[in-house]
This record gives structure tokens, C-alpha cells and sequence, in this order.
């Protein structure tokens, strides 16, 4: 008999169904990997095995098989049926059809899975790092939590963050303390949605290691669903691959991925084209900031550069480079503490460090700006939030036929962004957010689009659409595009110069391909994954 059981499940939202009629089972210790591309229903089927009510099927049944105890309602692994409970009891066998349970079984269940979300911090901001970890133990008055929780800081490498408080923590030290604090609940299942899908690849490294040590070595059924093939394929004993709802194939992980991958169509070659006349220049730019503890922070320190009309230009480099501080300078953001920054508009040069609708006011309609933490307005559907969201006023029927255009320059098809401009945010995938994101810059039409992490939340193919959209903008829309990025793969894919930043410096300047030489091998294990 198996742990769990997934039987004929449908879950329809709008009554399209995002889960089609799935079955499958999995077994006690496995690791059972979900891997599909962005809005095949991953975290969909993830929240429902969670038991989150929102996900409830509209057909068919989750099954999940275990000890339990009859004294004190813990429920555990099903191989410890006839074991001691922690109350001392003995623990029996038990199903759960855990949508048709009582609330009892229903809430014993939900305490013993864990589950760890994308981009989803649940932590005390105000607490400690090891005060995060402490609070997380199913027995608070343990006197081995202390050392339970000093080893689960090392297995995440984050030994050396144990008084920070959380709120000062990066992203990726945030989704290692979420990953600790899971493991301290000594659960019996582990749900894992999209855990490195956001993190630069030696952050994500140490995610890996730490769910192979924590998780998987410990013989704790996990269930992890990714876009990402290197994941599942490095984590999962077996995968399904999901693919509009529906289970496209099941076996081992090699094949599953092999088959996945195969489905990614290759980056067309760069065609070569016409750049223009100087469209931007900065000529030893520079932004400080002053702070009591630190003294003058020097985020951009006499930068000069050029960037051409219809030009894909990059500014790479890894975090506290002072990429995204450029990038508002040039947005007309931020004024300049020194030094000059011009942007052409028609054959006049505009001053952007002059405030006013003579001086920077003229130019800031023509930028759009895509920040790293970009959100949508959740009460607004696509469509509204593609048109009324930024102030566009156009006839209804000419704001839908715009909409639908540019929903298909970032990859969706026609018929998915027929539906998709009905929906809400929350009714999407991370990477379809993402890419209706940037559709919400491309619509208004800019001269100059600058990205700020592009490709932060998105799976291979997702990834392959956005490069192909902002070639297509470039040729079609004679766009010039500047993107600010880690991501030194998608920065080969894409863009014609790279500009390397380190300490607020700019070093230099030319093909990404003669950049990737000039990296640190700090940086290169950052910021490359196939290089």
C-alpha cells in the first residue's frame, strides 16, 4: 500500500481545468519529482496535497495512508505502525481520504507536512535567525533544541547568521532559515514548490545540498515540483512531468529530463542589425549615499559609458555591484551626487541630472522600468492591469487587440492569452506573473526598456520566450533595451554588450563572450550555470 494516493484528480478554476484527471501514487521515503513548465499545475496539485482549502478537487480523491495514534491523534510514516507515539501509546494503521476526513484527522495530517514555497518567507521578521529555528520545534521544551538547531544552521550554511535578525537577511538567506525551520518541525512529508526557483545557482547549490542532507538522506518522503530539469533530475527518485494538467510522462528521472529538455526549442542565432547613433551617455556618473555607520557608500562611482540606439545592452555583475542603482539613474529615478548623464530624445539631448518638465520630465514616459520586485495589482485582471493599471486609455476592443499583441511578444499563445486576460494574478504561475510583468512595460510603448533581473522566477522554455520577445521588440519596435542581470547565460543569449560592475565600478565594456573571461571565479560560480 502506498504513502499516498492521488486518484483521478481534477481541480477546475473558472471551469478551465488546471488539474486534469491525474492519478498517480507515491511511495514512503521517495523522493517524487513534479517537473513541468510554468502554469502546467505544479503548485497547484503541491498546495492541494498540503491540504490548503482553496485547492480542494472538484473530482477524484487524495488518499493518504499512516500510522496513527489513538490516545493523542499524532499521525506518522506508515512503517511505524505498531511503534511507540511520543505519548506512548501504540500506533495503529489508518486511512485518510483527506478531503472527505473529519477536522480532526483533517488538522493531525496538516501538522505533520511541511512545505516550502517560492519566494515565500514565512518568518519572524523581527526575531533572531536561531530564535526562527527555536520556535519551530514540535517539543518547545527539549533541552537537545539547541543543538538541533546549531546543526540544522550548518546543514543550510547559515552558522555564520545566528544573531541577525531576519528581516536584515538577502532572498537567498531568508529561503535557507525557511528551509531550516521546515526541517525543525520533524515532519513526515516535505513539500518543496520551486525552492531554488529565484536564487542565483550557489545559493541554489547549497538549497540542493541541504535537502540531500536534511530530507532525502534522512529517508523523509519529499514531493519537489520545479521547471528547472538539473533539480528533479539531482533530487527525485522518480518524476512525473506535467504538462497542461495533465500527466505527460512518469518514470526515472534521467529520461523524464532528457524527454523535458528535448521540448525546450533552442535561441535562434543573433541576426546581425543596424545599431544606431549614441542613445544614452554617462560620462563619470556617480551616486553616493552617506550613513552614520558606514560613512559615504559609494553605489556608483564614475561610471562612463555609451549605449546605442536599438542596442541589447547588459550590466552585469553580482549583488552590491550597483547595477540596479545605475539602472534608476538612468530611469531618471535618481539624481546623480556627480557627473553627467544625457538621453537622446529625437535629435535633441536631454540632461538627466536637471529636474523638471524641460529636463528629465521630458524623457522618463519614453523609459519603462521593469524593477526585480515588480508586482501586479491583485484586484485587477490581466487586462486591466495591461491598460487601466498604468493609465492607458484606449477603446476597449483596441486595449484587448493591444493586450492580446503583447502578451504574445513575451511567449504566450494566442488562445492562452485569450483566457488569460480574464484572470487575477493569483490565479498564475511566478513565471507567467513575470512575463505579464513585462508585458505591463512593453505595452506603453518606451524608446528604452531596462529589465532588472529578467529571468528571476522563469523555467527553460518560459526563459527562451522572453529572449525571443526582446529580439522581436528590438526589430519590430526599434526598442533599445538595457538589462541589468546575474545571469550571465541569459546575458550570452541575448545581448550584444555586456558591462561588468563590481564595487560601484564599471571595468569594462564589450561582447559578453570577452566579459565571461574577465570574471572572478567568485563571480563565474554566481553567475554562469552552462559555462
Amino acid at each position: 500500500m502506498s504513502f499516498i494516493e492521488v486518484k483521478n484528480v481534477t481541480k477546475k478554476f473558472d471551469n478551465i481545468a488546471v488539474l486534469d484527471n491525474i492519478s498517480f501514487n507515491i511511495e514512503e521515503g521517495e523522493v517524487f519529482g513534479i517537473l513541468g513548465r510554468s502554469g502546467s499545475g505544479k503548485s497547484v496539485l503541491l498546495n492541494m496535497l498540503r491540504g490548503i482549502q482553496e485547492y480542494a478537487p472538484d473530482e477524484g480523491e487524495v488518499i493518504y495512508n499512516v500510522s496513527y495514534c489513538p490516545e493523542c491523534g499524532r499521525m506518522d510514516a506508515p512503517s511505524k505502525v505498531g511503534q511507540k507515539c511520543i505519548c506512548g501509546s501504540q500506533l495503529e494503521a489508518k486511512e485518510i481520504n483527506l478531503w472527505n476526513s473529519n477536522r480532526s484527522d483533517f488538522s493531525s495530517l496538516k501538522k505533520r507536512i511541511s512545505i516550502m514555497l517560492q519566494r515565500t518567507f514565512a518568518l519572524y521578521e523581527e526575531e533572531s535567525v536561531i530564535e526562527n529555528i527555536m520556535k519551530a520545534f514540535e517539543d518547545p521544551n527539549d533541552p537537545e533544541n539547541v543543538n538541533k538547531a546549531i546543526d540544522l544552521l550548518k546543514m543550510t550554511r547559515m552558522e555564520h547568521r545566528i544573531t541577525h535578525t531576519a528581516r536584515d537577511l538577502s532572498g537567498g538567506e531568508k529561503q535557507r532559515i525557511v528551509l531550516a525551520r521546515q526541517l525543525a518541525k520533524n515532519p513526515m512529508i516535505f513539500l518543496a514548490d520551486e525552492p531554488t526557483g529565484t536564487l542565483d545557482p550557489k545559493t541554489a547549490e547549497l538549497i540542493h545540498s541541504a535537502l540531500l542532507d536534511g530530507v532525502k538522506n534522512k529517508g523523509v518522503t519529499m514531493i519537489i515540483n520545479s521547471h528547472w530539469p538539473e533539480v528533479i533530475r539531482d533530487l527525485s527518485d522518480r518524476v512525473i512531468w506535467l504538462e497542461h494538467g495533465r500527466i505527460s510522462m512518469e518514470g526515472e528521472p534521467d529520461t523524464i529530463v532528457e524527454k523535458f529538455i528535448e521540448e525546450i526549442p533552442q535561441t535562434r542565432e543573433h541576426e546581425d542589425v543596424d545599431i544606431g547613433e549614441d542613445l544614452i551617455r554617462m560620462k563619470d556618473l556617480k551616486k553616493y549615499y552617506f550613513s552614520v555607520s558606514r560613512g559615504v557608500v559609494k553605489s556608483v562611482d564614475g561610471v562612463t559609458l555609451t549605449i546605442k540606439e536599438g542596442e541589447i545592452a547588459s550590466v552585469v555583475g553580482l549583488s552590491g555591484a550597483g547595477k540596479t542603482t545605475l539602472s534608476k539613474l538612468i530611469a531618471g529615478l535618481l539624481e546623480p551626487s556627480d557627473g553627467e548623464i544625457e538621453i537622446r530624445l529625437g535629435d535633441e539631448w536631454i540632461d538627466m541630472s536637471k529636474k523638471g518638465p524641460s529636463h528629465r520630465g521630458r524623457v522618463t514616459p519614453h523609459i519603462g522600468l521593469l524593477h526585480q520586485d515588480f508586482s501586479l495589482y491583485p484586484y485587477k485582471t490581466i487586462l486591466g492591469n495591461l491598460t487601466d493599471a498604468i493609465s492607458l486609455d484606449l477603446p476597449s476592443e483596441f486595449a484587448k487587440m493591444k493586450s492580446l499583441h503583447v502578451l504574445g511578444a513575451v511567449g504566450f499563445k494566442e488562445e492562452e492569452a485569450e483566457i488569460l486576460l480574464e484572470k487575477y494574478p493569483d490565479q498564475m504561475s511566478g513565471g507567467e506573473r513575470h512575463r505579464v510583468a513585462i508585458a505591463q512595460v512593453l505595452i506603453k510603448e518606451p524608446n528604452i526598456v531596462i529589465l532588472d533581473e529578467p529571468t528571476g522566477t522563469m523555467d527553460p522554455i518560459t526563459r527562451r520566450d522572453v529572449t525571443e520577445s526582446i529580439l522581436n521588440a528590438r526589430e519590430e519596435l526599434d526598442q533599445t533595451f538595457i538589462i541589468i542581470s546575474h545571469d550571465m547565460d541569459f546575458v550570452l543569449e541575448c545581448c550584444d554588450t555586456a558591462s561588468l560592475m563590481r564595487g560601484g565600478l564599471l571595468l569594462d565594456t564589450g561582447n559578453p563572450e570577452d566579459i565571461v573571461d574577465q570574471l572572478t571565479t567568485q563571480e563565474k560560480t554566481k553567475m554562469l550555470n552552462k559555462h
